[in-house]
């Protein structure tokens, strides 16, 4: 039995033993400093330049032949690097609570597994799981942020933009786009580990569909704290 089909199997028997909504939850769990990258990039493109260090927008300040900008200033080097940075020590301290994975064989339906069950042999296996945690988190942390730029370029080619308080008014791309690539890189790039099991893709596809309403919670909490200017 290869280990792509070891880590497909047990994420079945997951699935089966726990139900949808909870391997939902599981997934979640999985992926959640990737979730989480948005909310690390926002505080980093805050923060920083108040040190007196950028913003550095991504797109340089350059429009598209449209003549809207590329991405626009929301969109910046210490918010993408930063935020992806910062999603891998997120990983990095969830494993260091849980320790080292137990075999795939004898991993429990739980929703709080360990991020790591499956990763050995894999490109992001160090030797070191905590190290191997941080390169997870960056790797999804960074999805994420392509995802969130993917869909801040198209916004713009269709005159969305965001100016001042006033929303673009484009829920879905605000909000898709980042979930999208982040379950879109775990299953492509991940290789044998069970976070990138193809039998978790309908769960992946419930968390998707109830994206939005996750990224409204984040984004008003954010608000009110005061991470965020607006509440979007």
């Amino acid at each position: 039995m290869t280990l792509i089909s070891l880590a497909s199997q047990q994420a079945e028997v997951i699935v089966t033993e726990l139900g949808m909504i909870s391997a939902a939850l599981m997934v979640l769990w999985l992926y959640l400093p990737g979730f989480l990258a948005n909310t690390f990039a926002m505080m980093w493109g805050k923060w920083l330049p108040k040190t007196g260090y950028g913003p550095w927008p991504i797109d340089g300040g350059r429009n598209w032949k449209d003549g809207n900008r590329i991405l626009g200033d929301g969109k910046t080097w210490n918010g993408l690097i930063g935020g992806a940075l910062t999603s891998g020590l997120m990983s990095m301290l969830i494993v260091m609570q849980m320790g080292e994975p137990t075999a795939m064989s004898d991993t429990s339906a739980t929703i709080f597994i360990n991020p790591l069950t499956g990763y050995e042999g894999n490109w992001w296996d160090t030797g070191s799981h905590l190290t191997s945690a941080f390169i997870l988190g960056t790797f999804l942390g960074f999805s994420c942020l392509v995802g969130d730029s993917t869909g801040s370029f198209f916004k713009r080619r269709r005159g969305l933009k965001r100016e001042g308080d006033v929303s673009s008014k484009a829920p879905l791309l605000d909000t898709l786009p980042f979930a999208i690539m982040v379950f879109a890189f775990g299953l492509l790039f991940l290789g044998d580990a069970l976070i990138s099991a193809n039998n978790l893709l309908i769960p992946m596809v419930i968390i998707v569909i109830i994206t939005p309403i996750l990224h409204r919670t984040f984004n008003v909490i954010g608000y009110k704290i005061g991470w965020k200017d607006v509440p979007y």
